[in-house]
C-alpha cells in the first residue's frame, strides 16, 4: 500500500487500514486462486469495484479479478477449482465462477473496448494491467491489488480521489465517454451510490456530450437508472442527470417538471416537489429499497405539464393529471424496456395517487373504503406510502391534518379487513351458482351478472345467500 498523501494523511491512512482488513477477509479464496494462476505462468489481480469497496470498508462477496490469461486459459484454471463455473460473459473476456460463497468474475486485460459509432462493445485484449486500468470508467475503479503479493497498483491517482470522494476519469472524460457513453450515467449512479462529487471537467464533458447517450441500448440505460434509483442518495444522481441534460434523452419527463411559475407563484415547483416525495417515500421503506415505490414517487406528477391550466380566478389547475401521468408512465417505462408487470404496477400507483384526496375531508363510507382497497389490490401498502409521501406542504397544521386523515383511513381499512376479508373481495355468488340460479350457460350475461353482484358487494358489504339470490333475480328480471 502507498504512503499517506501529504494533503490529507489521516484520510488516506484510514482508507488503507480498512482495505487491509477487507483483503485479509477474502485472502483465503483470493490468494488460493492467484497461486493457481501464478503456477500456470499468469498474473491475477483484484480490480475495479472490489478494490474500491475494500478501501471503503464495504467489500461484499462479489470479487472482480483481471488477468493476462486468455478466457480459454481461465476456464482451464477455474473449472477444477471452483464450485460452479459459467461462461455467460466469455464473449467479452469474462469467466464467472463460485467458490466458498464468493461470486467471482475473472476478466482478461482489455484495451479499446467500444466502437464509438455502435451500441455494442468490441472486445480487444490488452497486454498489461496499466492498459487495462486506463480503459476503466473512473479512477476510483482503476485500482488493482496484484495477488498473492498484495502489491497495490494505482497509476491514475484513484486512492487520492477516493479519499477526496471525487469522481474523475483515468484519461480525459471526452475520450472515456466516447468509448462508452453509458459511463456518463454511471457518473450519476456512483454519485448517488457513494455520495461522491463529480469533478467539474467530468460534469462539463457530460453536458457537452449528453446526446451521445442515444447510441446506448435502452436496456443498459434502464439498468443504470435502476441502480441509481435504489442507491442511498438517488436525488443527487437525478439532479446530475437533469443538470447535464442527460435526462432530456433518458427520462425527459423529469426535467419537464421544472415548470415556470405563474406570476402569483400559486403552485409548487413540481420538479423539486417530486424529488422531495421520492426522499419521503424512501424514509417509509421497511425492507430495503423498493424500486416500484421509488419510480412511482418520482413519476407521480409527470402528467402535470400537459394538464396545467391557468384559471380565470388566477388559480393553476392540473385536472386529471394522474390519468395522463399513468399513460405517460406506461409509455416511458415501455421505451426503457421495463417488464410488463413493473410497468403495470408503477403506472397503477401513479393513477391512484390522488384517490385519497378525491374523497375530501368528509367521512369515508364503507363502500368508499372497499373500492379503495379493491382498486389498489396488492399495491395497497405501496399506495399508503406514496400517498403519505405526497404531502410536502410547509404548513404544519395542514400536514398534521392530512396525516390524521390518512391514519383514520388505514384504521377503517384494518377494521373492514377483519370483518370482511377485504383483500379478496368477491361477489356473494360465484359463476357456477349464477348459472344454476338463472338457468343459463356460460356467456356474456354471466359476466354482467357477476359484475353487478360485485358492485353490490362493494356498496353494501357481504350479503346473506338468500338476499344475494333475490338481488340476482331482481337484476335478471330487469334485463328482460
Amino acid at each position: 500500500m502507498p504512503n499517506a498523501n501529504e494533503d490529507n494523511p489521516s484520510a488516506l491512512s484510514q482508507v488503507q487500514r480498512r482495505a487491509v482488513s477487507e483483503l485479509l477477509r477474502v485472502s483465503p479464496v483470493a490468494d488460493d486462486l492467484a497461486i493457481r494462476f501464478e503456477e500456470a505462468g499468469f498474473s491475477l489481480a483484484l480490480v475495479g469495484g472490489s478494490v474500491r469497496d475494500a478501501l471503503l470498508g464495504r467489500l461484499g462477496n462479489d470479487l472482480d479479478f483481471t488477468t493476462d490469461a486468455r478466457p480459454e486459459d481461465v476456464l482451464k484454471l477455474v473449472r477444477p477449482w471452483a464450485d460452479a463455473v459459467w461462461e455467460v460473459g466469455i464473449a467479452f473476456g469474462t469467466v464467472g465462477c463460485q467458490k466458498n460463497g464468493y461470486q467471482i468474475e475473472v476478466t482478461t486485460y482489455r484495451s479499446e473496448s467500444y466502437d464509438r459509432s455502435s451500441r455494442k462493445p468490441e472486445v480487444s485484449y490488452g497486454d498489461s494491467i496499466e492498459e487495462d486500468l486506463v480503459r476503466r470508467d473512473f479512477t476510483v475503479n482503476a485500482m488493482a491489488v496484484a495477488l498473492p503479493q498484495k502489491e497495490f497498483v494505482d497509476p491514475y491517482g484513484g486512492l487520492e480521489d477516493l479519499a477526496a470522494r471525487v469522481l474523475r476519469t483515468p484519461g480525459t472524460p471526452e475520450e472515456s465517454f466516447s468509448d462508452d457513453p453509458l459511463r456518463m450515467m454511471r457518473a450519476a449512479r456512483f454519485a448517488a451510490q457513494l455520495d461522491f462529487e463529480v469533478a467539474p471537467e467530468v460534469v462539463s464533458a457530460m453536458t457537452d456530450m449528453s446526446g451521445r447517450i442515444e447510441i446506448v441500448s435502452a436496456e443498459r440505460v434502464r439498468d443504470e437508472l435502476n441502480k441509481l434509483l435504489i442507491s442511498a442518495h438517488p436525488k443527487k444522481g437525478l439532479r446530475l442527470l437533469v443538470d447535464t441534460g442527460l435526462a432530456d434523452y433518458v427520462l425527459p419527463e423529469l426535467p419537464a417538471l421544472r415548470l415556470e411559475s405563474d406570476e402569483h407563484h400559486r403552485h409548487k415547483d413540481v420538479y423539486e416537489h417530486s424529488l422531495i416525495v421520492l426522499d419521503q417515500a424512501i424514509d417509509l421503506e421497511q425492507d430495503g429499497p423498493d424500486l416500484v415505490l421509488r419510480l412511482a414517487a418520482l413519476l407521480h406528477d409527470i402528467g402535470k405539464p400537459r394538464t396545467r391550466r391557468f384559471e380565470s380566478d388566477g388559480r393553476v389547475s392540473f385536472h386529471h393529471h394522474e390519468v395522463v401521468g399513468a399513460k405517460m408512465t406506461k409509455k416511458r417505462m415501455a421505451a426503457l424496456k421495463y417488464s410488463n408487470e413493473m410497468v403495470k404496477d408503477v403506472s397503477k400507483l401513479v393513477e391512484l395517487h390522488l384517490r385519497f384526496h378525491g374523497y375530501g375531508t368528509g367521512e369515508w363510507t364503507d363502500s368508499a373504503v372497499r373500492r379503495y382497497v379493491r382498486d389498489a389490490g396488492p399495491l395497497l401498502d405501496r399506495l399508503h406510502k406514496l400517498t403519505r409521501s405526497d404531502c410536502t406542504t410547509r404548513n404544519k397544521r395542514k400536514a398534521a391534518a392530512l396525516s390524521r386523515a390518512y391514519d383514520g383511513l388505514e384504521e377503517r381499512i384494518a377494521e373492514l379487513q377483519q370483518q370482511e376479508e377485504l383483500d379478496s373481495i368477491r361477489p356473494d355468488l360465484d359463476g357456477n351458482q349464477i348459472m344454476q340460479i338463472l338457468g343459463v350457460g356460460p356467456g356474456p350475461a354471466i359476466g354482467q351478472a357477476y359484475k353487478h353482484l360485485l358492485e353490490l358487494r362493494l356498496e353494501n358489504g357481504p350479503m346473506e345467500h338468500d338476499a344475494a339470490v333475490a338481488a340476482l333475480k331482481e337484476w335478471w328480471a330487469a334485463q328482460g
